[in-house]
């Protein structure tokens, strides 16, 4: 039996919970730096762990570090949606909630579910998905800078230095822009990938980035629907009996994903003959227009999967016969 491992992140520590092969529970803490890690590491040795299997949840920038070092130290690592995680106590029935009982479900969940190895990405992609992020969080400021500014109606000084922010901020965006576009023209593969994502109608450059950003390598997922799945594209099934009804998208994903997805679908909607007459039909079935404009995410999704991994560019002949589900 392999000795599992289920570390829970937090910003300055992360509580680590070990089930070795005899069953026996070993719990420590560390702090979440290079230091602490590294003391990690000398633990698990000490406790004949040196090649356990260990798991811990998405966190960004807090889990990479630990994440990417364990991963350097020959363990098999492997980084679950945080959204897997609850719904594995909640099956569970979990009712307390401490840093040393979420590392010890993590640990469990890795025990029964065998979640599937993960592996880094590569530099020029992490790289390209910190600028992404970057240029969310500065998009984010300013929508905050831009609302204050619209509520603020009494003190010039106020308003001169929303306006003086919201002028720099401007200036952060386009630069980072510059930043993606120049990152992605540096790698021929990364460059080739862009082209063929752009390629698509209603997909452009920064959409395209995007998808490369987030999805990664897309060969890693075995057919579409685990891709509209990792994204929360997927249709929430409810099940009683015989009955069975569809809620909504299961949202499982990178809220930043969809929100990417949305515009160009709307766009596709609009201004590509084929897919407004597919949304048309859609809509003639009695979908709502926010169940078409999901629609249409989805299939963008399924244009994006097919024509990275066959690097040909979009076919408007082929994707004339492509009719993806709308449930």
């Amino acid at each position: 039996m392999t000795i599992i491992v289920g570390i829970d992140i937090a910003k300055d520590t992360f509580d680590v919970y070990l089930l070795n092969t005899v069953g026996k529970v070993q719990e420590a803490s560390f702090a979440n730096s290079k230091q602490g890690i590294n003391q990690l590491h000398q633990w698990l040795k000490k406790q004949g762990a040196k090649h356990a299997q260990v798991c811990l949840e998405a966190t960004g920038i807090y889990s990479d570090l630990v994440a990417e070092t364990l991963h350097s130290r020959k363990y098999q690592v492997s980084v679950v949606n945080p959204a897997r995680i609850k719904a594995y106590a909640a099956s569970q029935m979990r009712r307390n909630k401490t840093d040393a009982l979420d590392a010890a479900l993590i640990a469990d969940y890795c025990r029964t579910q065998q979640p599937d190895p993960w592996t880094p990405p590569p530099p020029e992609l992490k790289q390209l998905r910190a600028l992404i992020r970057h240029l969310d969080d500065l998009k984010q400021e300013k929508q905050r800078a831009s609302n204050r500014l619209d509520a603020q109606n009494s003190a010039q000084a106020v308003t001169q230095h929303l306006e003086a922010q919201i002028s720099l901020l401007n200036e952060q965006i386009k630069h980072t822009l510059r930043l993606i576009h120049d990152h992605i023209d540096h790698y021929p593969h990364l460059k080739q990938q862009r082209d063929l994502l752009d390629s698509i109608p209603g997909i452009g450059d920064l959409t395209a980035s995007y998808l490369m950003a987030e999805l990664g390598d897309v060969t890693r997922f075995q057919h579409v629907g685990q891709l509209v799945a990792f994204v929360g594209l997927n249709p929430r099934q409810h099940q009683s009996g015989k009955k069975q009804t569809t809620h909504g998208i299961s949202r499982m994903g990178r809220a930043a994903l969809r929100a990417a997805l949305y515009m160009p679908a709307l766009v596709a909607k609009r201004c590509n003959p084929r897919l407004r007459a597919w949304a048309n039909q859609l809509s003639q079935r009695g979908l709502t227009g926010k169940q078409v404009i999901v629609a249409l995410m989805r299939k963008l999704l399924h244009l994006a999967y097919g024509i990275l991994k066959s690097g040909q560019p979009f076919d408007p002949d082929y994707a004339q016969q492509f009719h993806p589900s709308t449930t």
